[in-house]
């Protein structure tokens, strides 16, 4: 595996992403086209300028309250409103999770900034976020040991350049967030207290006890909240980005979106757009990620004709609560599973069978410090030799007032239910967590559409390879929103709106024509729809793979889908209709799809991606799985743009 380390392809992006058809034709696998590049080629791809694109709730409370943002959620002055459903700013930023607020508060020192969220400005998948963030801040740790430890849980599929930048940056990024009043915990000598997790070779974990994501979320909207340029729009969902193309590429230009309170549809025009809107875990029955993370902004890009990479890679979290072993069961089903951190394990605590025998060490040398790739399969394996459905993770060999002090929020969340952990082990069993792929993007968050950046989640550029190493995800985020500020300013100072753009695009309209018992009726119907997708994807689409039950997932998301519309067409829906439940099946729909013709591309087993068909690393498979819009015979619902992309 070493000597892996060295031959690793650059999968570095210089400048704006773009393809041309020629050398770099793809094979068309089942309506979407592929191309996995090898380093010479990712460079050409890299270096032409010619882009070709296509022919033609009510959600879970956080502790975090929103009573001290909630005089941000309206419309400001500065947004320059022409009519009450266009406005008209600098920067659009969708999403309010640690990248959409890290880069709002740097680019509103240069222009108006409008961040839109479909929920709440604290309901993001940073809010979350429990472990902390990877950095550097040891003398006895460096660079290097952080690099060779996000490329090798990576699978030897990391960008190298991209894992240097970010794991240099990140310190100075952790600074700036203590500077803006993130508090985070220290030792008794004074210093910041750092953790270890899975994965890591030295403590670098900054964490505030097992609340970090929500510390970080308190502090940004904290800061965001005194910021005169930026305005929050809450319970908004972005429905598709505004596009145009002509001779030179395509072009962003702002972005649809629906107020799901009053039921209307806002165009917001931009001169630059950030897409920061998370992962999609509710593409699987059981997520620790928020009921937000539906995969909107992957879908919208994609629907844009942005380039979509490694959407195969799909992590698995090894310790979700199960609620199946807890002493006092819940009422009702989560919307989200409840994690238990992965600091637990690297804080000494051990994994085992309901007939308490240790099982970690047969499958890793590492045991539970191994990577979460391999940690979520041997626990799979486990749950299925044994026909049951979680297993055991014991802390309470530490001592109670550490326990506490360390994890108080797993501690409380867990006496809720009569269970103590300082004295009991915890069940736990593996639930969908992260997205390693997304909408590919350079080392300054570009994407191959001009005007158009993306950080966080939503983005795939290359750090995480194969398989995230725990906690770089909030690194990552930080790090790629603060590097995008430079370029959407620049981007920004020479591109002007025109005040009669904003009726170019045909607008999309909310059901208001349909009568109550059907929406009543479409709405029951979609919400079972998705129920049955997220079904199909555990079944078919889960931690082992096997390239039967994927083409079986093909065919059935195919089948659902054509379904799903067929039903809700024939009660009076039209293709230009929108509502939140509506919507967000059209983005699981497209993300579904996504990541099951990428794992059916993927002849190896690599990182999250295990295939008992071809079960070994390729060296040959070394390379991105890269999506690049073609022309395709027959578009969905879900793919396309709900108006035509203007063609200047």
């Amino acid at each position: 595996m070493a000597s892996l380390l060295n031959g690793c392809a650059n999968l570095q992006t210089r400048g704006l992403l773009s393809f041309e058809k020629g050398p770099l034709q793809a094979s068309r696998i089942h309506g979407i086209s592929f191309k996995r590049l090898t380093e010479t080629e990712v460079s050409r791809f890299c270096s032409i300028s010619r882009v070709i694109g296509r022919r033609n709730h009510k959600f879970f409370q956080s502790p975090v309250t929103a009573s001290i943002y909630s005089t941000r959620t309206t419309t400001r002055a500065s947004l320059q409103d022409k009519d009450n459903d266009t406005k008209y700013v600098d920067f659009v930023v969708i999403g309010s999770g640690v990248a959409g607020l890290r880069y709002a508060l740097e680019v509103s020192k240069h222009g108006s900034v409008a961040i839109i969220t479909k929920a709440e400005p604290y309901e993001s998948n940073t809010n979350y976020a429990q472990g902390g963030v990877s950095a550097v801040l040891c003398p006895t740790d460096s660079v290097e040991s952080h690099m060779q430890d996000t490329i090798v849980a990576g699978a030897y599929l990391c960008d190298e350049e991209t894992v240097r930048v970010v794991c240099t940056e990140g310190p100075e990024r952790v600074k700036e967030l203590i500077a803006m009043g993130a508090s985070f915990d220290h030792g008794e000598d004074g210093r910041l207290h750092l953790a270890r997790e899975g994965g890591h070779s030295h403590n670098r974990i900054v964490h505030s006890a097992d609340m970090t994501g929500r510390e970080i979320e308190r502090a940004l909207l904290q800061a965001v909240d005194n910021d005169p340029n930026i305005s929050l729009f809450g319970h908004h969902f972005a429905i598709d980005l505004l596009t145009s193309q002509d001779k030179n590429g395509i072009n962003c230009h702002g972005v649809d979106v629906f107020n799901t309170e009053t039921q209307k549809i806002i165009r917001f025009i931009s001169k630059v757009t950030l897409l920061a809107s998370g992962g999609a875990g509710h593409i699987y029955p059981t997520t620790t990620n928020p009921p937000v993370a539906t995969g909107d902004g992957v879908a919208m890009a994609h629907r844009a004709h942005a380039v979509i990479s490694n959407m195969e890679f799909v992590q698995f979290h090894p310790t979700a609560l199960a609620d199946e072993g807890l002493p006092l069961k819940p009422a009702k089903r989560r919307e989200n599973a409840f994690l238990i951190t992965e600091a637990v394990r690297g804080d000494g605590g051990i994994l085992y069978n309901q007939s308490m025998q240790r099982f970690m060490p047969s499958y890793d040398e590492r045991a539970e410090l191994a990577p979460r790739d391999i940690v979520a399969r041997s626990i799979d394996d486990q749950l299925k030799k044994h026909g049951e459905k979680y297993v055991l993770l014991d802390i309470s060999h530490k001592q109670r007032e550490k326990i506490l002090a360390h994890f108080p929020n797993i501690a409380a969340e867990c006496l809720k239910y009569d269970l103590d952990i300082t004295s009991e082990p915890i069940p736990v069993v593996p639930a969908a967590h992260y997205m390693c792929g997304g909408v590919r993007a350079g080392l300054e968050g570009e994407t191959n559409i001009r005007g158009l950046y993306v950080a966080g989640e939503v983005a795939c550029t290359g750090l995480h390879g194969a398989n995230r190493l725990a906690s770089n995800s909030l690194l990552e985020a930080l790090v790629f929103a603060r590097r995008a500020v430079q370029p959407s300013i620049k981007c920004m100072e020479r591109t002007s709106i025109n005040p009669d753009c904003s009726i170019r695009w045909a607008r999309p309209v909310a059901p208001l024509i349909l009568k109550d018992n059907t929406i009543d009726k479409i709405s029951k119907r979609t919400r079972d729809i998705r129920l049955e997708l997220q079904s199909v994807m555990w079944e078919y689409v889960g931690i082992v793979r096997s390239t039967n039950r994927l083409k079986m997932a093909e065919w059935k998301i195919k089948d659902l889908e054509r379904e799903w519309e067929d039903y809700v067409f024939r009660r009076g829906w039209k293709p230009t209709m929108v509502g939140l439940e509506a919507c967000e099946m059209r983005n699981l729909f497209c993300c579904a799809r996504l990541v099951v013709e990428s794992a059916l591309s993927r002849q190896e087993s690599r990182g999250l991606h295990f295939t008992e068909d071809f079960p070994y690393l390729e060296e040959s498979e070394r390379k991105p799985t890269i999506i690049f819009p073609a022309a395709l015979p027959k578009l969905t619902w879900s793919t396309q743009q709900l108006h035509k992309q203007l063609q200047c």
